[in-house]
């Protein structure tokens, strides 16, 4: 039989793999075994954690709302004011409120007058 010359594709991926690693520390940047796998947990927590970030960032929403519900003498606390905002249909998320709520906070007055009455 002729003589198969092995290794371009096994070079290519351990290539690949050392290119994803190449910012980590030590052994886990240069040997392939050790750097496969902490790429697979490089990746399950970048997964994890992009949930985890979505929910922090609506904690953190929430938070500015209250806050700023309770500065105001119109409402009286968050889960009122977003009650409110349910049922007179006003489509903003709280993302958007928030945001209302640090650079204008007239706005956000007048959004609790309108939906008050």
């Amino acid at each position: 039989m002729t003589r198969v010359r092995r290794g371009y594709i096994a070079r290519r991926r351990r290539t690949k793999i050392r290119l994803f690693a190449s910012t980590f520390i030590g052994a886990h940047s240069r040997l392939t075994r050790t750097a496969t796998q902490q790429k697979m947990r490089a990746l399950v927590s970048s997964h994890r954690d992009r949930g985890k970030q979505k929910r922090d960032f609506r904690r953190l929403w929430i938070t500015r709302l209250n806050a700023a519900a309770r500065e105001n003498i119109v409402f009286y606390s968050y889960s009122k004011f977003i009650h409110n905002l349910y049922k007179k249909r006003l489509l903003l998320n709280r993302k958007i409120l928030a945001q209302i709520a640090i650079s204008n906070k007239n706005c956000l007055y007048m959004i609790s007058n309108k939906i008050s009455k």
